[in-house]
């Protein structure tokens, strides 16, 4: 084999990080394939490398026989002894075959370029395998190009892919930029590894903190849960188990420092940080931060929880086209509405002339209803709000009576509401219409001839008159 081979060989394996001797043994099967196209049997062909020599030898090996049965794997005495004048019947000897001479031109480009493929594949493999065990860490890399909105990361040995779903809303980015993301999945392709990032995963924030406070890193603080909204706003539910330890303060950093560093990653997505509690009630307060809760309604067996805020701040509580309502929802799992003060008390003034105690719904007995007394619905209007899938885990109840309880009570509740709503509105009918007799011209005018006299009665009043002036006289 040529120096220049040697060289080339090792030159690739530098350049792929492969071991020299994967280099060889690429190089050695893409032979063995070439000479499978020359040969009929090539069992008995083998290659060794000499690294005296930096030279590949390919050998055909032969048995020394008294009579020739099979030319692929024997030979007679006399042949051996030209190649090895020691040799004797019953000895294998070892046939050095000059493969740039034997295989040709196309066959050594054949070789050469399975050799391309098969060190590609090689490398693929490597990379496959070195970031495959990266899968949901944060790495950095520099904007390679961006192609049909996916951004191209060069990622030293690899290259990442940003999809556009998975890129910050209005985040640009420009060739050279350096960039980090989170290394979302790795899956082998025909054209080789393909590493997928990710910017918006929740797991890239709660990466992102785990790398800028130490004690989430140590899990002496736990992020619970975390709820986000890429480049708008994101809210995360911290936990620690040591009571010395302030979760939200060691999150915010003194002076803010350690979280604005995230917010600056995010471009500028605005970090809500709440302390965790197994408590419903107190956690879907706290995640509605900054507006204040002064009552919450717990329904567990729908996972939803109905809280009052004062009139003023209830656009605080429910945020910008809802954001803050929603975020809350998805950071606590529970179904939240959320009702004014004005609301909720016209709500409960409507709810008490309206109640009807389950037990008065037709069908219902007295097991049925300790039942659902106990299950939180102690009403007709409560069980019209409820779904079959919750009625469903009540003991004693399946499908078709649930079903059939909940087509009662809302036929029901719709009554009752429809009669409360006709009641409303002749009350209104006849506060307008006793409003509108009180509204007339005597109670403008207690007496209209007495009015009429006192215009007329008025002394009149005449202006002041202006005499013609005279003339100066002229000299």
């Amino acid at each position: 084999m040529a120096y220049d081979m040697i060289e080339a060989m090792t030159l690739i394996a530098r350049e792929k990080n492969l071991e020299f001797d994967a280099v060889v043994e690429t190089l050695e099967a893409s032979l063995l394939a070439a000479a499978k196209k020359k040969y009929d049997y090539t069992d008995n062909i083998s290659f060794k490398f000499d690294r005296k020599n930096n030279e590949l030898l390919m050998i055909a090996t032969k048995k020394v026989v008294e009579s020739v049965e099979d030319p692929n794997v024997e030979m007679n005495l006399t042949e051996a002894q030209e190649i090895d004048t020691s040799a004797e019947i019953g000895d294998e000897i070892d046939i050095y075959i000059d493969y740039e001479t034997e295989f040709g031109r196309n066959a050594i480009a054949s070789a050469k370029q399975m050799m391309v493929q098969r060190i590609r594949d090689a490398e693929h493999e490597r990379i496959l395998n070195e970031y495959i065990d990266k899968v949901g860490t944060i790495v950095s890399g520099v904007v390679q190009q961006i192609d049909k909105g996916n951004v191209i990361v060069n990622l030293g040995r690899g290259e990442g892919v940003l999809p556009p779903k998975e890129q910050i809303p209005r985040e640009k980015f420009r060739q050279g930029d350096r960039i980090r993301a989170y290394i979302q999945d790795v899956l082998s392709t025909p054209r080789g590894p393909q590493i997928t990032l990710s910017r918006v995963s929740n797991d890239f924030l709660r990466a992102l903190f785990a790398l800028e406070v130490p004690e989430i890193y140590e899990k002496v603080i736990e992020i619970k849960a975390i709820a986000r909204e890429p480049g708008e706003r994101a809210k995360i539910a911290v936990y620690s188990s040591d009571e010395r330890i302030d979760p939200v303060g060691a999150c915010v950093g003194i002076k803010g420092v350690r979280v604005q560093a995230i917010v600056r990653e995010l471009s500028n997505e605005r970090i809500d940080i709440v302390p965790y509690t197994s408590s419903p009630e107190l956690f879907v307060t706290r995640a509605l931060a900054p507006a204040k809760v002064m009552h919450a309604d717990i329904f567990d067996l729908e996972q939803k929880i109905t809280v009052v805020v004062e009139d003023e701040k209830l656009s605080v509580a429910i945020g910008r086209s809802g954001q803050n309502a929603r975020l809350a929802s998805k950071l606590t799992g529970w179904k939240v509405n959320i009702l004014s003060e004005s609301e909720f008390n016209e709500a409960k003034r409507r709810e008490a002339e309206l109640l009807v105690p389950i037990g008065q719904l037709e069908g219902v007995g007295t097991k049925l209803r300790d039942r659902l007394i106990d299950a939180d619905i102690s009403s007709v209007q409560r069980l019209a709000q409820a779904s079959v899938e919750t009625l469903m885990k009540i003991e004693g109840l399946g499908p078709k009576t649930s079903e059939a309880l909940l087509e009662r009570a809302k036929t029901m509740a719709q009554k009752l509401e429809k009669e409360y709503e006709k009641r409303e509105a002749e009350k209104k009918a006849a506060a307008g219409a006793e409003a509108e007799e009180k509204l007339t011209a005597s109670d403008v005018f207690e007496d209209d001839e007495d009015f009429v006299t006192e215009v007329d009665d008025l002394p009149e009043v005449s202006g002041p008159t202006l005499e013609p002036m005279e003339e100066e006289e002229t000299e």
